[in-house]
C-alpha cells in the first residue's frame, strides 16, 4: 500500500468516523470550554455564565446526537454496525444506547450536585471536567472494538474517578479511600493488560471480532485445546476478567468500594454505582461475544470452543451468586448509609452478571435466542437501576445537607420532618429489593427467569437461581431497617431534622425518580422493555 492509497483510506474512514462519534467529540469540546472558563475566569463568582451551565449544554447536544443516531437504528432495524477509526470502535445500536444510557446518567447527576452544593461554584470547571472525562471513557467502553482500547476506555474512566472519590478537600476519609482506590485500581490494571498481551500473543491479533475466528482456528485442533496453549488462553481471559471485574466491584474485587463510597460525595458515589457499572457491563458483553462470535455463527463454533464458552458462562454464574450473598450479608451490619448502598451496589452487581452468565450458556449451546433474551434482562434491569439507586444516593445527599450527617440512627423520625423524601426512600429500596409494583421486581424477574432457562441447558445453574431469589429475601431485612429507623424510631429531642418540601426543587428531583421508579415497573413495562429489545437486536460483535 503507498502513501497515496493510505491517505485515501483514511481520509475516507475519518469521512465516517467522524460524524458517528460526534457525541464522544461533543464532550471533548465542553472539556476544552470548562478549561478556557477556567482560564479566563468567565466561571468566576457572579458570571452569568457557570461551569454547570456550560456541562449541560454540551451533555445537552451530546444527547440529542446520540438519540439521533439510536434512533436511526432502530428504525432502520440494522444490526450491521460499522467500525471506527480503522476499526478500533464499534457504531452500532448497542453503542448508541449505551451513549443515551450514560449521559442520561450524567444529567441527573449534574442535577443533583445543583440541588446539593457539591462542588461549589470555585470548584464547579475541576469537578465537571472530570465527570465527563470519565464519562467519555465509559462511552469508549460501550463501542470498544479492539483490546488495547478495551483497556484504554477502562483507564480513562478510572483515573478521573480516583480524584472525584477524594475531591472533597480536608477529609480525611476521601484522601484514604482515593489512594485505596488507586492502589487496587492499579494492581487490577497491571493484570489486565497482561491479559490482554497473553491473549492478543495467543491469537495474533487483538482486535475483538477477530478473536472468535483464530479461537475457532485453535479450538480445531485438539492437541492444542488441551496442552499449554489451553492454559495460556485460561490465565489470559481469567486476567482480563479481572480488569472488568475490578470496575463492577465483583467478589472478590470489591474491596476499594465500601471504601470508596463512604469517603466520596454521595453525589460521586452515585455516579460511580449507576455510570461505571453501565459502562463496564458493555464492555463485558461485548468481550464474551469476542469469545463466542456472532450470534449468526455460534452454531459453526468447534465443540472444545462451545465447551470453553460454557465453562465461563458457569464461572460467572456462580461470581454473580457469591457476589450478591457476599454484598447483602455484609450490608447487614452497616451503620453509614453510603457503606449500605455500596455493599448493596456489589449485590446488585451480582445479579446483573447472573444475566451474563446466562447469555454466555446460551450461546455456547447455540440457542441465540436465548441469548438476546438474557442481553435483554440486562439492558432492562440497567434502565431501572439507573433511577432507583441515584435516587436512594439523590436522597442521601439531600438528607446530608439537612442534617449534616450519614449515619442511619440519624434518619429517625424522617417520616414526620420530611415526608417527600422518606416516601422516596422507601419507593428506592423497595425497588432495590425488588417489590412489585416497582421497577426493580420487572427488572429481576427478567433476569431470573433467562436464568432459570438456562439452567435446562446446565443444570448446575439451578443452585445460582436459587441464590439469586434468596438473596432478593435476605436483602428486605437490611433495607427494612433504613425504613424502620426513619418511620418508627423516635428521634432525640436534640437531633437535626430535614425538611425538604415537595413544592422545592429538591423535592421536584426526588419526585421525578420516584415515580420513574414506579412506571418502570407498572404502565411503562412494555415501552422500556421493548426498548431493550430492540436495543438487543442491534447488538454486533
Amino acid at each position: 500500500m503507498n502513501i497515496e492509497t493510505l491517505f485515501n483510506y483514511l481520509k475516507s474512514d475519518l469521512s465516517t468516523s467522524l460524524p458517528a462519534f460526534s457525541p464522544e467529540l461533543t464532550i471533548c469540546a465542553t472539556i476544552l470550554a470548562l478549561l478556557f472558563a477556567r482560564l479566563f475566569n468567565v466561571d468566576r463568582r457572579g458570571s452569568l455564565i457557570s461551569p454547570a451551565g456550560i456541562t449541560l449544554t454540551g451533555i445537552g447536544v451530546a444527547f440529542v446526537l446520540s438519540v439521533v443516531q439510536l434512533g436511526k437504528f432502530t428504525d432502520s432495524g440494522s444490526d450491521q454496525g460499522s467500525g471506527m477509526f480503522t476499526g478500533l470502535l464499534l457504531f452500532d445500536g448497542f453503542t448508541a444506547f449505551f451513549r443515551v444510557f450514560l449521559l442520561v446518567s450524567i444529567i441527573l447527576i449534574v442535577w443533583l450536585t445543583q440541588l446539593s452544593g457539591i462542588p461549589d461554584r470555585e470548584d464547579g470547571p475541576d469537578f465537571f471536567i472530570l465527570l465527563l472525562g470519565s464519562t467519555l471513557g465509559m462511552m469508549l467502553m460501550a463501542s470498544a472494538n479492539h483490546m488495547l482500547m478495551l483497556f484504554l476506555a477502562i483507564e480513562m474512566t478510572s483515573v478521573p474517578s480516583y480524584v472525584m472519590v477524594g475531591f472533597l478537600k480536608g477529609r480525611k476519609t476521601a484522601s484514604e479511600a482515593a489512594l485505596k482506590y488507586v492502589v487496587y485500581g492499579g494492581g487490577a490494571a497491571g493484570v489486565m493488560l497482561y491479559g490482554i498481551s497473553l491473549l492478543a500473543g495467543l491469537l495474533g491479533t487483538a482486535h475483538l471480532p477477530e478473536m472468535a475466528a483464530q479461537l475457532a482456528k485453535i479450538a480445531n485442533d485438539p492437541a492444542l485445546m488441551s496442552g499449554p496453549t489451553l492454559t495460556t488462553l485460561a490465565i489470559a481471559v481469567v486476567m482480563i476478567l479481572v480488569g472488568i471485574a475490578f470496575k463492577l466491584s465483583l467478589f472478590p474485587f470489591h474491596f476499594w468500594c465500601p471504601d470508596a463510597f463512604e469517603g466520596a460525595s454521595a453525589e460521586v458515589a452515585g455516579f460511580l454505582s449507576v455510570a461505571s457499572k453501565a459502562g463496564a457491563f458493555a464492555l463485558l458483553v461485548r468481550f464474551c461475544l469476542a469469545m463466542v462470535g456472532e450470534f449468526t455463527e455460534i452454531h459453526a463454533t468447534p465443540a472444545a470452543m462451545k465447551q470453553f464458552n460454557l465453562q465461563i458462562g458457569v464461572v460467572l454464574g456462580f461470581v454473580a451468586a457469591i457476589t450478591a450473598t457476599f454484598g447483602n450479608l455484609a450490608a447487614y451490619s452497616q451503620t453509614n448509609m453510603k457503606r449500605l448502598l455500596a455493599y448493596s451496589t456489589i449485590a446488585h452487581a451480582g445479579y446483573m452478571l447472573m444475566a451474563v452468565s446466562a447469555m454466555m450458556i446460551f450461546l455456547s449451546l447455540g440457542d441465540s435466542n436465548g441469548a438476546k433474551r438474557a442481553i435483554e434482562g440486562l439492558l432492562y434491569y440497567l434502565m431501572v437501576y439507573l433511577v432507583m439507586n441515584l435516587g436512594a444516593f439523590g436522597i442521601v445527599a439531600l438528607i446530608r445537607n439537612e442534617i449534616f450527617s450519614e449515619q442511619i440512627a440519624d434518619y429517625a423520625q424522617l417520616a414526620k420532618s420530611s415526608p417527600m423524601l422518606a416516601v422516596g426512600m422507601l419507593i428506592c429500596l423497595f425497588s432495590l429489593v425488588g417489590i412489585p409494583p416497582t421497577g426493580g421486581f420487572v427488572g429481576k424477574f427478567m433476569i431470573f427467569a433467562a436464568m432459570f432457562d438456562a439452567a435446562e441447558y446446565q443444570p448446575i445453574m439451578y443452585a445460582v437461581f436459587v441464590v439469586g431469589v434468596l438473596n432478593t429475601v435476605f436483602s428486605l431485612f437490611y433495607y427494612l431497617n433504613v425504613l424502620r429507623v426513619m418511620w418508627i424510631v423516635p428521634a432525640d429531642e436534640s437531633a437535626r431534622t430535614a425538611e425538604v418540601p415537595l413544592a422545592s426543587r429538591s423535592g421536584a428531583f426526588v419526585a421525578v425518580l420516584s415515580i420513574a421508579v414506579i412506571v418502570t415497573g407498572t404502565i411503562f413495562v412494555a415501552p422500556v422493555q421493548q426498548i431493550a429489545e430492540q436495543v438487543t437486536r442491534l447488538v454486533s460483535s
